[in-house]
């Protein structure tokens, strides 16, 4: 439901954006390339997005060892639940000779 929205905005935009450009003409669009190009040199908008890189960075960083932790603790069994305990299971479960098909297993 977001996603269509954010798409739908993004098309919008692109429809204003043509025909405003479209009717300024070449013109307008250096005015406003330079002053773009003006807002992205300033000192300000360099380091809040520097800053805001570092942070991202910094978050990512945090949940990759958040969530590594944790895929770990489920797959190497220390965990409870954990997928070898899983694993062991179901392995001391087909020592029976048949599984829950009625196939054998060897």
């Amino acid at each position: 439901m977001t996603a269509m929205r954010y798409r739908l905005t993004f098309a919008a935009g692109l429809v204003v954006g043509y025909v405003l450009g479209t009717r300024a003409g070449r013109e307008r669009y250096e005015q406003l390339k330079k002053s773009a190009r003006q807002v992205a040199q300033n000192p300000a908008v360099r380091n809040t997005a520097e800053s805001a890189a570092q942070n991202g960075r910094a978050y990512a960083g945090k949940a990759f060892h958040a969530v590594s932790a944790k895929v770990s603790d489920r797959v190497d069994g220390s965990g409870p639940g954990s997928i070898g305990d899983r694993i062991r299971s179901l392995r001391e479960r087909g020592q029976g000779g048949d599984d829950d098909w009625g196939t054998s297993n060897t």
